[in-house]
């Protein structure tokens, strides 16, 4: 009875490791998310580049050339410290030798090339909201940037972090994939603002409390948020709150993703690499961010009001 016993247990132990891995496993898009015959458009593509502001994190260190993408930016968190990576056309060290399919599923299932999990500090689970025309222009892009030959370090991070099968786990609690839905009730500014803001640009990723998994708190998005970073700054409260930007009207707000001088006159140093990237966007698309940002919903914030 014993030896049956050790059996059935091994069995269902056995069972339970295939149901959880299948349903941790990496996804991908299938074959027919690519269709056949696309041209890309570089120019777009330029576009969601700079409306993701790429360089920020990309750009090699210690360089003003934000087209020079060999990463080794040290991203510390209290996880570890992520190395961002090298995504020049460098077929070596960048993703020169990647198939628009393993981009496409990196940016929007966060499933790197092998098929292994990518760590959720590469900012998917907005990305995943991109249109996939707009990720194979992206791509295209990328392809037309100077390549560097530069290899970056692995990762940094503690145990348990260090095992990539267990971000499955955080995607399981986490990541919803869902391309973008354009919403009849609002206008078509309201609409672009919104899909910039929440894919490409990502705002919610900064601007929103995580929890201690890194996971985003949804009923507070863009509330302000600590930045995860060791001596990172404060992310505003951008909801139009009392403890917002509630005294800010449209204009301020588009002015100030153009100019990063706020209303006050004063020019944050925490969005100095926002702004260098929103600032290039065509106005129209920056004034659609506008749009959507200051129709945000309030939400109580961090409690310090911002003044001038």
């Amino acid at each position: 009875m014993l030896r049956r016993g050790l059996i059935v247990v091994g069995v269902l132990a056995v069972i339970v490791a295939c149901a959880l891995w299948f349903i941790t496993a990496p996804k991908t898009l299938p074959a027919s998310e690519l269709a056949a015959g696309y041209h890309p458009d570089v120019a777009n593509g330029q576009v969601i580049f700079t409306a993701g502001n790429c360089s920020a994190c990309h750009a090699t260190p210690g360089q003003d050339d934000r087209t020079q993408l060999a990463g080794g930016l040290k991203l510390k968190s209290p996880f570890g410290s992520f190395v961002v990576p090298n995504i020049t056309p460098d077929k070596q060290f960048g993703i020169g030798a990647w198939t628009e399919a393993q981009f496409v599923n990196a940016m929007k299932r966060g499933t790197g090339r092998r098929g292994e999990h990518l760590y959720p500090a590469f900012p998917y689970s907005s990305y995943s909201l991109l249109k996939t025309s707009d990720v194979r222009d992206l791509f295209a892009y990328l392809q037309t940037l100077p390549a560097v030959a530069k290899p970056t370090a692995p990762h940094e991070l503690k145990f348990p972090y260090s095992l990539r099968p267990a971000v499955g786990f955080w995607k399981l609690l986490y990541f919803k994939p869902h391309e973008f839905v354009t919403d009849p009730k609002q206008s078509a500014a309201w609409n672009r603002g919104a899909y910039l803001a929440e894919g490409p640009a990502h705002c919610a990723e900064c601007h929103t409390p995580r929890n201690a998994l890194g996971g985003v708190e949804a009923d507070k998005i863009y509330a302000g948020a600590p930045n995860l970073e060791a001596g990172g700054r404060f992310a505003s409260n951008i909801t139009p709150s009392k403890d917002g930007i509630g005294d800010w009207s449209e204009q301020d707000i588009t002015d100030f993703l153009k100019s990063g001088t706020d209303k006050c006159f004063n020019e944050p140093t925490g969005m100095k690499d926002v702004i260098a990237s929103t600032s290039k966007l065509p106005d129209a698309d920056v004034a659609a961010m506008g749009t959507y940002i200051h129709a945000l919903l309030p939400k109580d914030g961090n409690g310090k009001k911002k003044t001038c």
